[in-house]
């Protein structure tokens, strides 16, 4: 999600000040002698459970480097078989690809069209166009080998030279390790033991070819001219028919799983898919979680973390790979900071948002998985930072007994380059919501860090946190606890009450500035159904006469992040008029909590038809679409393999599930 940024440079130069830094009088942005930032204590203990979790995620081979879809990497060795094409010309015009990501969009970037990609990596298919050249990468395990095959497709050629596939071989992020092209086989050598890597582009006994190719690669390597299928398998030599063979094989096994789930099929594919290329491992923390996108942890020291994206992966995980979705939940609570809450977003280098948090989806998502799977240890492990981070919102959001959004800008260590923290947008960040219209008026109480605006959607989303977190006390036999959450729901559930509007027939945000209700709606509106804070009779209402309006949220494509009579709502610009996968999963499960099944059906196959347009026509899930012509790739900022896109898919997936019970 986009981070929008304000200017606050009074507060900084105070925080600056505190810290015992200094600026030039020339310098904008003070400076620190570490890339690392300070003071951050280390994160709790794992459990032996969580361990054992990790240690089996991250192993074996699988497209574990954050900077290319194209490199294999066995874990734990750290062991990277890297492929890039080199662009030949006879004249000026050579370029070398050296890393591949999904959705870059940069000119003259190389375009990638994802094809499965199996939970463990047992399976990764995809194609690459870039510089006229079109090109096929598949890799397969072998037993405990990797085979990797990268086919010529017909293309545009920009030279009447033919490309050269290089494929390195080198170990990543520091790991002890050599490697040693052999007279037709590269050695590479560990502290585990001796890994033979072949290619079939050097033929067996033969001397290395005379290649002239000078490229910014280190390490050993093989290079072929890309006019045929060329080959590359581990542990043993392999002929090329061999490595179709595997590659065959487990192309097989990913179909048969696929089929094997009925019509729930597509989107289980897309769900695998997506997530399959979004995890990576991470090696500062040395663990196996799934960003947003590669895309945005480059661009963010390596990885970054957002709150409520990342618990719902964690809840999509479940419905293939229970271990991956206990990491993406464990992994964005272990990012906690010294205050108790969750941050907006963690990042490569130890920053995170000191000064807010996101919104609190975290308890429902780790409930929803204990209630799946049933491991006890899971729910011991999360409680307490759950419960934390809970005990937060109402200690510093609360503002005339309503829960407001905010941003803590004398936090430290102060994030140097994020000047939106301690303002109105930084507070505004907190939402998620980060240009939506709702909070275009509200004014920022800078003594209380606080919005002077009752929110609808974030007390509805903390009354249901306050609940499921109840629930996880009872089961933990934690009978205090589990009074005062439900004592505290309660307490927000009456202040929430007072925001029912019988004219307008929903709940209002409220300026408390003015006084006065706001009858900007937007989904969040409709979050005090997922609370079960609205009567069976005013759930009625505000479905009838909001949510299945055509001229305010209904339509062939649903539901836009502000209303379509909404002045606003033409810029589809973000939070501002767009789809969101979230908004909508969100909206799906309180609907769940009413007798309505009409209209909750119909929303979960509207739902599901937006997110197949662009996975079936471009293997595309989006950050977000456009509410008008249901495309996602009308902007540039909606990133176009943004996991959470395809909690789109996910609520049929549920309604299915839920229909046939």
């Amino acid at each position: 999600m986009t981070r929008l940024r304000g200017v606050a440079r009074d507060a900084l130069a105070v925080l600056v000040a505190g810290m015992g830094l200094s600026c030039s009088p020339q310098a904008q942005t003070p400076t620190v002698g570490s890339r690392i930032a300070p003071g951050q204590a280390l994160p709790p203990a794992e459990s032996a459970e969580y361990r054992q979790v990790q240690q089996r995620l991250a192993q074996g081979w699988n497209t574990w480097d954050v900077h290319s879809v194209i490199t294999q990497v066995l874990l734990p060795e750290g062991l990277a078989i890297h492929a890039g094409l080199k662009h030949n010309t006879t004249e000026g015009s050579d370029a070398f690809l050296q890393d591949a990501l999904i959705g870059r969009l940069i000119p003259g970037a190389e375009q990638v069209t994802p094809g499965p990609h199996s939970w463990e990596g047992s399976y990764t298919d995809l194609r690459v166009a870039w510089h006229g050249h079109e090109w096929r990468m598949q890799s397969a395990h072998d037993g405990s080998d990797v085979v990797i095959l990268a086919t010529p497709l017909p293309g545009n050629r920009e030279s009447a030279l033919p490309p050269a596939i290089i494929f390195t071989v080198d170990f990543l992020w520091n790991r002890p390790g050599t490697t040693m092209r052999r007279s037709d086989f590269i050695e590479a050598q560990s502290p585990a033991g001796s890994i033979p890597v072949f290619c079939t582009c050097a033929p067996a006994g033969s001397e290395p070819a005379r290649e002239q190719i000078d490229m910014p690669t280190g390490g050993s390597w093989f290079s072929a001219n890309l006019t045929g299928p060329v080959g590359v398998s581990t542990g043993k030599r392999r002929t090329l028919g061999e490595i179709e063979a595997a590659i065959d094989s487990q192309r097989q096994a990913y179909e048969d799983s696929i089929h094997a789930v009925g019509k729930n099929g597509p989107i289980v594919d897309a769900i695998e898919t997506t997530l399959g290329w979004d995890t990576i491992y991470e090696p500062s923390r040395e663990r196996v979680v799934s960003p947003v996108s590669r895309v945005w942890s480059v661009g963010w020291g390596g990885y970054v973390i957002f709150d409520w994206d990342n618990f719902f992966a964690a809840t999509m995980a479940g419905i293939g790979n229970h271990d991956l979705a206990y990491a993406n939940a464990m992994e964005t609570l272990r990012e906690a900071t010294a205050e108790g809450f969750v941050p907006n977003y963690a990042r490569g280098g130890e920053w995170k948002s000191f000064d807010r948090s996101e919104p609190p989806v975290g308890a429902i998502s780790v409930l929803g998985l204990y209630r799946k799977f049933n491991d006890r240890w899971f729910l011991e492990d999360a409680f307490e930072p759950l419960l934390r981070w809970n005990r937060w919102w109402a200690a510093h959001r609360d503002i005339d007994g309503y829960l407001a959004w905010g941003s803590d800008g004398e936090n430290l260590p102060a994030n140097l380059d994020d000047d939106s923290r301690g303002t109105r947008a930084g507070a505004i960040l907190e939402s998620g919501l980060d240009n939506s219209p709702m909070y275009d008026t509200a004014a920022y109480n800078a003594q209380k860090h606080v919005l002077e605006y009752a929110d609808v959607g974030l007390m509805s989303l903390y009354i249901t946190d306050c609940e499921a977190l109840a629930e996880m006390a009872q089961v933990l036999s934690k009978p205090e606890i589990e009074r005062e959450l439900k004592d505290r729901a309660a307490r927000y559930r009456v202040k929430l009450s007072t925001l029912w509007s019988d004219q307008e027939g929903i709940f209002l945000n409220k300026d408390l500035h003015t006084g006065q209700s706001s009858t900007r709606l937007s989904p969040t509106n409709f979050y005090p159904l997922l609370a079960r804070a609205a009567t069976p009779e005013q759930a009625h209402i505000m479905i009838e006469k909001h949510l299945l309006n055509p001229d305010q949220f209904w339509g062939q494509w649903v539901i836009p992040s502000i209303e379509r009579d909404d002045p606003a709502f033409h810029d589809q610009d973000y939070w501002r008029g767009r789809i969101w996968g979230p908004m909508n999963y969100l909206v799906y499960l309180g609907l769940c909590n009413y007798d309505d099944p009409a209209a909750r059906q119909e929303f979960a196959q509207k739902s599901y038809a937006l997110f197949l347009k662009e996975w079936s026509e471009h293997r595309h899930v989006h950050e977000n679409y456009n509410a008008i012509s249901g495309t996602g790739d009308d902007v540039r900022n909606s990133d176009r393999f943004y996991h959470w896109g395809a909690l789109l898919g996910y609520i049929e997936y549920l309604e299915a599930n839920r229909t046939e019970k």
